[in-house]
């Protein structure tokens, strides 16, 4: 009996990777899901390397329900040009994608792993490819295979990829270089980054990454009724809400400004030191904002103003009445990359953005205008006068920097006192940290408009309390200029009584 045993242990190592996975448990039934591999084929890996990883991912691929309307599959080498082997939109049958694999042959060349990832964004990731619209909230999923350290930037295309709900899988062999891994993978990093010792070793990978395909069934399977997004873990799920929001006692929906009204203006920097990538992951900052805003025509109004050289009003306060609305209008938003004239932005928000012809409320029923600057570097004009009058006009202005923002110009644009007014993220990536911090100040029911009502200032009862304000700031005048009289009259004597 021990002896059949023995056989039979040895017969399960010395089968191929692919019949190891299939044999590890059943196929996975997920649901809906776009799957990308982005394989290195640079020099550095050897041919006898290069095989195992065809054998990964034949085995892998066994282990998935594809098909048109499960697990869509596409896969793409990299070396120093990025080549599709094939798109998502072409096999719906196992046996096509593992012919295509077989008959794959390596670049051999450097690794541009940063090209690689910006074409699965651009291309392997577009419905033209196969992927299915964003609306239709289909997971996509790349699983990115290197061995060596990157010959371009991956950190910037890799965070522009996961802001457009890319979920990223970084798996380094042998000699991959760990802190690229960590910057191109999707939080968290223990679920998402893998370090193997050689190519032998990468079927290790294959089971973690099938087991966790597997649990996306539920949240796929359920009407889980999540606002923002489903996790499954286990054989249950929770709901998650956006950073700087907090999911609600049904446990599905997430928080927003409930009370108060705001008329808010976003001033965004939209110069040439930002960059296309960074201005992507703006947007997605500014849509975060959003989230937590009751935005509606009675509620809070939004406008997004974008300066370089000049300024451009994207939206006024009185174009869009929901928050989907607005999102969807700050996507759409071109990039202008010229030169930073924050001075001119700022007189622009004062004299155009918070008119009535623009969508502001009217003065008469207190609405609170507040500004919102975006920046990330110093103005090329004067700001001290328009970051003056805005506050003289009213204006609750906030300030947050990134990267090479000036700490100075920050605090002049703000509002007191700056240590509610400043924010500041050493780079675009870190932004998300200070979404809280702006949700508390912004949301009128915790910040500055707390308890704002939107009354006629000729009603009786408003009358009435402007009279008592009034009359208890003239008493209290009055108190003081006489303890000022005494006081110099005390003075008075001291100085005759010395003489």
């Amino acid at each position: 009996m021990r002896g059949l045993l023995c056989w039979l242990v040895l017969l399960f190592l010395l089968q191929p990777w692919e019949s190891q996975l299939q044999l590890a448990g059943p196929r996975c039934h997920t649901g809906p899901l776009d799957l990308v591999f982005v394989i290195d084929s640079s020099r550095s890996v050897r041919p006898f390397e290069f095989e195992t990883m065809r054998q990964f991912l034949v085995g892998l691929l066994r282990g998935l329900n594809v098909g048109p309307n499960a697990t869509r599959v596409g896969v793409i080498q990299y070396s120093s040009q990025v080549q599709s082997v094939f798109p998502l939109r072409a096999f719906s049958r196992r046996e096509d994608m593992e012919r295509a694999i077989r008959d794959l042959v390596p670049l051999a060349q450097g690794t541009m792993t940063g090209l690689a990832i910006q074409y699965a964004m651009n291309v392997a990731f577009s419905v033209a490819e196969g992927a299915r619209p964003p609306e239709e909230r289909v997971p996509r999923v790349a699983v990115i295979v290197t061995d060596g350290r990157p010959q371009d930037r991956v950190a910037e295309v890799a965070a522009q990829a996961r802001a457009r709900g890319i979920e990223i899988y970084a798996v380094g062999v042998q000699r991959a270089d760990v802190g690229s891994l960590r910057a191109m993978a999707s939080p968290p990093l223990d679920e998402h980054v893998f370090l193997v010792e050689s190519f032998d070793l990468i079927q290790e990978f294959g089971l973690q990454f099938q087991s966790r395909l597997c649990v996306r069934d539920l949240c796929n399977g359920v009407d889980h009724g999540c606002e923002f997004q489903c996790v499954s873990e286990g054989l249950s799920y929770r709901c998650l809400c956006p950073e700087g929001r907090q999911l609600q006692a049904d446990g599905k929906s997430c928080d927003r400004c409930r009370e108060g009204h705001v008329d808010l203006v976003l001033l965004v920097d939209g110069s040439k030191s930002v960059r296309p990538q960074n201005f992507e992951l703006v947007k997605r900052f500014v849509n975060q904002i959003v989230d937590f805003l009751d935005v509606s025509p009675e509620g809070t109004r939004v406008g997004l103003v974008q300066f370089s050289s000049r300024v451009r009003t994207e939206f006024p306060l009185g174009r869009y009445g929901t928050a989907a609305e607005v999102k969807q209008a700050v996507l759409a938003v071109e990039y202008m990359e010229r030169g930073t004239m924050t001075g001119l932005a700022l007189r622009h928000m004062v004299e155009h953005s918070f008119s009535e012809a623009q969508g502001a409320r009217p003065r008469a029923l207190n609405v609170p205008r507040v500004g919102l600057v975006f920046t990330d570097g110093r103005s090329q004009d004067d700001i001290s006068v328009w970051a003056a009058r805005a506050k003289e006009e009213g204006i609750v202005m906030y300030a947050v920097g990134v990267g090479k923002a000036v700490e100075a110009e920050l605090r002049e644009i703000a509002s007191e006192p700056a240590e509610l007014h400043v924010s500041y993220a050493p780079d675009f990536g870190t932004m998300t940290h200070l979404l809280q911090n702006l949700r508390g100040s912004i949301c009128p029911e915790e910040g500055i408009s707390a308890g704002t009502e939107l009354r006629s200032p000729c009603e009786c009862e408003s009358l009435v309390e402007f009279q008592g304000r009034t009359v208890g700031a003239l008493e209290s005048l009055t108190l003081n200029l006489a303890q000022l009289t005494a006081r110099l009259e005390h003075l008075e004597n001291q100085l005759a009584n010395q003489k």
